[in-house]
């Protein structure tokens, strides 16, 4: 097992009397990559400016490589941390063109050191030939891993991103995000990323900690965060889904409107008693020849599949993710059958 290198213990920081962040805990492994994800406002960006070195701790610690970078007592400046930074906006400098800014940070090498150095960069984020552009000559892409090359440059042993894909499209996005995370592994490098977007997070990261009110709820993998979230919070954020209410028969069964589900339930609920089941669109299948009715009021194309809202005889709505030839007009009546793998059951809500 890698040894850890980022380590928060209980941190707390507030605004004033506004408490941001409540005895938040989280370890980072030597050549992980790790992501804080929730909503604006949850805390993520303070905790980010904590690590960084741009905002102090009221209390905890933050300790990097074994050594306490911050606590009540203890404050080691940003410079001192070997930290890299990719900011929201690049930050790029605009009389620089791209060589200039990828090395900017190299002053203490020699100029031989730092061409070379510019160079192998140059080549890992494919700007070879934009190597004398400046920043207004470049897409926003090009852009990005400019900033992500600086940030590499120094060769730090902890890279923190905040937002880094908030500018750009989203078909952009999605792409980068594949490049950004394979790059940072061809370096070796520690992450953390910062986002409120699910794909970038699920895309990047090793593991994720989803953030709310300024309190860690559950630090996991993405798979986990979908198919085992640690609560309802959890649940209506990463993903889509909608709750069933339904009767808990035993450890392994629990009866809906859809029928019973088998699998093992991972909270612990009294045999008879009311629960919530999560059901997530992945959870409904189309089945022409099931006598499970429900009637569509609501669809979405996404291309490659459409997603179905669909409202089953007792009135609760459902969700289906259905391949786009099956294309079924609103109103129309359509065959369905639950296919549960992961039961997610929480205790039923007081109305």
């Amino acid at each position: 097992m890698s040894a850890i290198l980022l380590q928060l213990n209980n941190i707390r920081q507030a605004y004033g009397e506004q408490a941001v962040i409540h005895d938040l805990t989280l370890s980072l492994q030597k050549g992980q990559i790790g992501c804080l994800l929730g909503p604006s406002g949850c805390g993520k960006t303070t905790a980010l400016r904590c690590i960084a070195g741009f905002e102090s701790v009221l209390a905890g610690e933050i300790i990097l490589n074994g050594i306490c970078v911050s606590s009540a007592d203890v404050f080691v400046p940003p410079e001192q941390r070997r930290i890299g930074m990719v900011f929201q906006d690049y930050a790029l400098f605009p009389h620089l063109d791209v060589t200039a800014n990828i090395g900017f940070g190299l002053h203490r090498l020699t100029k031989v050191e730092r061409a070379r150095r510019v160079d192998e960069l140059l080549h890992v984020v494919h700007l070879t030939e934009a190597s004398k552009k400046y920043p207004h000559e470049l897409s926003g892409g090009q852009q990005q891993r400019v900033a992500l090359a600086r940030a590499l440059a120094p060769k730090p042993e902890l890279l923190l991103l905040d937002e880094p894909f908030s500018n750009l499209d989203i078909s952009l996005r999605e792409r980068l995000s594949i490049e950004v995370r394979e790059i940072i592994k061809s370096q070796g490098i520690t992450a953390i990323l910062v986002t409120h977007d699910q794909a970038e997070a699920f895309a990047i990261a090793d593991e994720i900690g989803v953030m709310h009110r300024g309190e860690m709820q559950q630090l996991d993998t993405a798979f986990n965060l979908y198919h085992q979230p640690a609560n309802r919070f959890v649940a209506n954020f990463i993903g889509q889904g909608v709750f069933l209410p339904g009767k808990v028969i035993n450890v392994q069964q629990i009866e809906i409107e859809l029928g019973i589900l088998e699998s093992e339930i991972p909270h612990q609920h009294e045999n008879g008693c009311i629960v919530d089941v999560l059901l997530r669109p992945d959870d409904i299948v189309h089945d022409d020849h099931s006598s499970l009715q429900a009637t569509i009021v609501c669809k979405a194309f996404r291309g490659a599949e459409i997603l179905y809202t669909l409202r089953l005889a007792g009135g609760a709505r459902v969700l289906a993710l259905v391949p786009s030839h099956h294309n079924h007009a609103i109103g129309e009546k359509i065959g369905i059958k639950p296919e549960v793998d992961h039961i997610v059951a929480f205790q039923q809500l007081e109305s």
